[in-house]
């Protein structure tokens, strides 16, 4: 069983380098990841062919009792939210189903307790922690569509970092002819632009979560994601992976997103640093900084964020146990919330 495990494997890897050597272009590399989630996410809609009830029981300031009689599989988080208040539809980022953290897109299928997050709730830290990792989604997009269709860009599996980092992170290997360019100042600031215009179209993030080898499809032009896919389902309780789709966008994710890129409000790129060759080519590691739209920083506030959002994040391996942190007198980003 090893031995033929061990094959199967191999016979992935060496199929994978073979594609990612005949890669078509980027866009069409970018639909045919969209039209793989669209025919599941299709697939399992229908496997509710009828219309059955569950009731969910809100949780919350005011709300405690509430309770909401939806449909299987059908409705979502949000849509509990709209049979709230305009507030909740608004402010809400994420939810906990009986207590799990949810994406507010992701259907509801069974009868649960809600509780709907928001960046200003006495304990903020699930909220921060899938803005951060959204906005690392958003870098991701935006570094994946910068260059020339005829240039690869190989997004590589995203650090998951929390808050008090400084920045977040995406680490990316673009196309070898691109090895010798080093980002400029206007270069940083056409990364940001394009991220803002992500978040003035405020795009939902769609969840899909997917058995691996509807992820291996999805990212059969990419080495370094099926190696991802492998991993993340190799630790998933169910098996499963979880999968988000922006635009035609599509990427594999460690915990849930927030709900929308209109959240987001001051965002800027901040460094593209270079680790050196790893194993897909010459590793890079883009950093940003973000603010939500319900919280902003005074420009004198941001710049110091910034400052610090430019130094080099060094991400610990895996394998590395992280001593326990010490106060220090670094600024910190926020302490309440993002």
């Amino acid at each position: 069983m090893t031995t033929r495990t061990t094959c199967q494997f191999l016979q992935r890897r060496f199929a994978s380098a073979a594609a990612a050597a005949v890669r078509p272009p980027a866009g069409l590399v970018r639909g045919q990841r969209s039209a793989v989630f669209s025919r599941e996410q299709a697939r399992q809609r229908a496997l509710f062919p009828r219309i059955e009830k569950l009731e969910v029981t809100v949780q919350g300031p005011g709300l405690d009792g509430t309770l909401l009689v939806m449909n299987k599989g059908m409705s979502t988080p949000l849509s509990c939210a709209r049979h709230l208040t305009e507030h909740h539809v608004t402010n809400s980022v994420l939810a906990l189903v009986d207590g799990e953290p949810w994406p507010l897109h992701q259907p509801l299928t069974h009868s649960c307790s809600l509780t709907l997050l928001t960046f200003k709730d006495s304990d903020p830290t699930l909220a921060n922690q899938a803005y951060w990792r959204s906005c690392a989604a958003l870098l991701g997009q935006v570094l994946e569509t910068a260059f020339k269709d005829e240039f690869t860009v190989e997004l590589l599996s995203t650090p998951e970092l929390p808050v008090t980092s400084g920045a977040f992170c995406c680490d990316v290997v673009l196309d070898p002819r691109l090895d010798s360019w080093t980002p400029s100042e206007e270069s940083l600031r056409s990364l940001t632009r394009g991220a803002q215009h992500l978040i003035h179209q405020d795009m939902p993030w769609e969840p899909l979560e997917v058995v691996p080898s509807v992820a291996l499809e999805v990212f059969s032009h990419s080495r370094s994601k099926q190696e991802e896919v492998e991993q993340k389902a190799a630790q998933s309780p169910k098996g499963t992976v979880m999968l988000y789709r922006c635009c035609d966008h599509v990427l594999l994710s460690a915990g849930p997103l927030v709900s929308r890129t209109g959240l987001c409000s001051q965002y800027e790129v901040t460094a593209v640093h270079s680790l050196g060759q790893g194993a897909w080519g010459q590793h890079r590691r883009a950093q940003g900084l973000s603010l939500p739209l319900q919280l902003q920083a005074h420009h004198t506030v941001w710049r110091k964020l910034r400052q610090r959002a430019e130094k080099l994040v060094d991400v610990p391996r895996p394998d590395e146990v992280s001593p326990p942190s010490s106060p220090d007198t670094t600024p910190q980003p926020v302490t309440t919330s993002v």
